[in-house]
């Protein structure tokens, strides 16, 4: 930090417990501004902006590519200092400066971080003076897509396959799946119930693993990193016998929410039911799981004082002194729809959940 300006930092208000956002929400914070002495300033502004970017690079020989894209959601700035000659004069001391943004009510995708690439949003505020560095900072939020209305949530999934045993193994089995529907919040149960017949002379034993697949999309090209969340198995069931089976899969609380609705980022999941049977290939059965955001109950109703339309500065917020005391402390830094898994041979496609949530 450059001459007389000992601080400078932006900080926002939590509205609820889980210090999460939503498009449509009312975001308000501070901007504080430490003095040792008196200061000529040209602007003080403060942005809301929301973005994806991914990058990674690969190896062609002796050649390296860069695989870059940004997806840009919103960009709001709004002036608490118009921008002068020079002619704005902070006192020396401690100065806050309050603001209010309204998060675009659109389809945003929700905030995600993975290997190689981030769905970000955050304030940013800029101190500019004349023959001087802009003083910067920055605080991130996080954004969660909430209130999905899409059908295809509630859809309930059922699948079966029958197999022959080729090898070291006779006989066939036979599997017939099914789950209550397609989305699930964080920290809910996956009811599983598996109608099991074993024809084959070994005895098998029913397994389950939640699973993720993060894809980046950049310059026609893919870079997909995947991961198991939770493996979890049934009891065997022996040779020439049948069994219904019920297990429930606890969805981790923490785990981040699909991502559907982001032009270079998809955060998709998987459950797979398969059969372990020795000395054989498993049969499975896989079904697309969407993650959503933890019950409606979970968040708190924002405060109905931050309703208001657009940019609206507290009490005073437009002197150029602020206010001079020290208010709530900073808080740590915290499109088009993307190409189909059928487009780069991925995954076969799946029905509705392409689409954009409503």
């Amino acid at each position: 930090m450059s001459s007389s300006v000992k601080n400078f930092s932006v900080g926002y208000n939590p509205i609820n417990k889980s210090n999460t956002f939503s498009p449509g929400d009312f975001l308000t914070g501070q901007i504080t501004v430490e003095l040792t002495d008196e200061c000529k300033i040209q602007s003080l502004c403060v942005k809301l902006k929301g973005k994806a970017e991914v990058s990674w690079t690969e190896n062609y020989g002796k050649t390296v590519v860069t695989y870059h894209s940004k997806d840009k959601f919103f960009s709001i700035k709004h002036f608490i200092i118009q921008e002068s000659q020079g002619n704005n004069v902070i006192p020396q001391g401690c100065h806050v400066y309050p603001f209010s943004f309204q998060i675009p009510a659109q389809d945003l995708p929700s905030s995600f971080k993975g290997s190689w690439g981030k769905i970000l949003y955050r304030v940013e505020a800029n101190l500019s003076r004349s023959m001087r560095t802009d003083s910067k900072a920055k605080a991130e939020f996080t954004l969660i897509q909430k209130g999905n209305t899409d059908p295809v949530l509630m859809t309930p999934q059922h699948n079966m396959i029958d197999k022959k045993m080729k090898l070291f193994t006779s006989g066939s089995v036979a599997m017939d799946v099914s789950i209550p529907k397609t989305g699930f919040c964080q920290g809910e149960g996956i009811k599983v119930v598996a109608s099991i017949q074993n024809k084959s002379y070994r005895d098998i034993k029913p397994k389950y693993c939640l699973y993720r697949k993060y894809s980046y999309f950049a310059k026609g090209k893919r870079r997909v990193e995947t991961k198991d969340i939770l493996k979890e198995e049934g009891e065997e069931i022996p040779s020439s016998a049948g069994q219904t089976v019920t297990k429930i899969i606890v969805i981790p609380s923490a785990e981040t929410v699909s991502v559907l609705n982001c032009s270079i980022i998809k955060a998709e999941y998987r459950l797979r039911v398969y059969l372990d049977v020795k000395y054989a290939s498993d049969p499975e059965i896989k079904f697309p799981i969407i993650i959503l955001p933890a019950s409606e109950g979970f968040y708190e109703e924002q405060p109905s004082d931050y309703l208001t339309n657009g940019f609206e500065a507290f009490p005073n917020a437009g002197m150029l002194g602020g206010m001079s005391f020290q208010q709530n402390p900073a808080a740590p830094e915290a499109s088009a729809p993307p190409p189909s898994y059928g487009t780069y041979g991925l995954y076969p496609s799946l029905t509705g959940l392409d689409r954009k949530p409503i």
